[in-house]
């Protein structure tokens, strides 16, 4: 039984959902029946997740009509003909507009499972299973799904909500230790976003978190997952307070595509991505170099890089970074900080000090 104290409410109105909390929630059959309205539930995962839990989610979906689709792992992978085999599927099995599509795995499976949701019959139901910590704390809460183009990370998309999110924290003993860092550089954004308290917090836990300690995970995950649903719904669908979510993201987005997707992991380049956000920051003289020094302490102690790859050039990371969601009118937003704790976005920096970040880093070793 998942009581409330597990449980964390994304207020959106008629959209509103919970998103559970703890362990091995995964074989909950009763939050399954309470969230699935009809008989056919089509499970979306890949080769990697899909031989550790499949067959345990498929049995807590006993009495269901169940199929599954199972897609390769990695981020190169997310791409419409990719995204094409969930439709396949669906289609095969004619599965009806009152069917629920459920995501078992990481950001990926969940993006594009979102995103297929979206679009089969116009909109069916829909269910993320996160199972890494980046998934559990980040992109599964918020109804933000797509895929990538070779052009630009997740510019084709839609923003979807599911019926509920399931963090089941036993699925993180299976994650490798990169992974898990990785995870950990979404969780270090919200004490940077808005909650100062909950980055003094990861500076004292982080041995912690990457050694698994449940308590730990549990609180890290509870209070990003707070943090996220207090934005997204004063936001929904990014017209402004939202985009604060994507501190690191924009200089971190052209890192993977710089790099070819799958090559660093998204939350790698979002932990260099901060990192540059930072020294742009105390150029501008908002953010003491004080507080840039412990942002990048911590983030090398979580085992994440604190720079971009050095193949990629000052003109390319410029170029890369204007195929963003966050350019309006030609004009490049980035999110910034004026302290730890207290972000913004802007397109008030000088650019001069733009191109000094990414001189001080491009070329340089990681």
């Amino acid at each position: 039984m998942v009581t409330d104290s597990d449980k964390v409410e994304v207020a959106l109105g008629a959209r509103s959902y919970p998103i559970y909390i703890g362990s091995n929630l995964l074989a909950n059959s009763e939050i399954y029946r309470r969230h699935i309205p009809s008989s056919q539930v089509m499970v979306v995962s890949n080769e990697t997740v899909a031989p550790l839990y499949l067959r345990q989610l498929t049995a807590a979906l006993d009495g269901f009509r169940v199929e599954s689709v199972i897609l390769p792992d990695g981020e190169q992978y997310k791409t419409l003909e990719i995204w094409n085999r969930i439709f396949d599927r669906l289609l095969q099995k004619q599965f009806n507009r009152q069917c629920t599509i459920i995501a078992l795995g990481g950001g990926v499976v969940g993006d594009m499972a979102g995103f297929a949701a979206a679009s089969y019959q116009r909109g069916v139901n829909f269910i993320q299973v996160p199972t890494t910590l980046l998934a559990q704390v980040d992109s599964s809460v918020g109804g933000k799904t797509g895929v990538n183009h070779a052009l630009g990370k997740n510019m084709i998309g839609a923003f979807y909500q599911p019926r509920c999110v399931l963090a089941d924290i036993a699925t993180l003993e299976t994650l490798d230790q990169r992974q898990l860092s990785a995870g950990i550089a979404e969780v270090i954004k919200y004490g940077l976003i808005n909650d100062a308290e909950f980055f003094v917090w990861l500076e004292a836990h982080m041995d912690a978190l990457l050694t698994r300690e449940h308590t730990a995970l549990a609180h890290a995950i509870g209070r990003s997952c707070r943090d996220k649903a207090a934005v997204v719904a004063a936001d929904e669908k990014e017209a402004g307070k939202r985009a604060l979510l994507n501190l690191g993201h924009t200089f971190g987005h052209a890192i993977e595509t710089g790099t070819g997707y799958g090559h660093w992991l998204h939350g790698e380049a979002v932990a260099a991505g901060i990192c540059m956000a930072a020294d742009l920051s105390c150029r501008l003289g908002w953010l003491s170099a004080g507080e840039q020094a412990r942002i990048i302490a911590l983030i090398r102690r979580a085992g994440l890089p604190v720079a971009p790859p050095p193949e990629i050039d000052h003109s390319r990371f410029l170029s890369l970074m204007g195929v963003d969601k966050k350019v309006v009118n030609g004009k490049l937003r980035l999110v910034l900080m004026k302290a730890i704790g207290e972000s913004l976005i802007t397109d008030a920096f000088d650019a001069k000090e733009l191109d000094n970040t990414l001189n001080g880093y491009v070329g340089q070793p990681n």
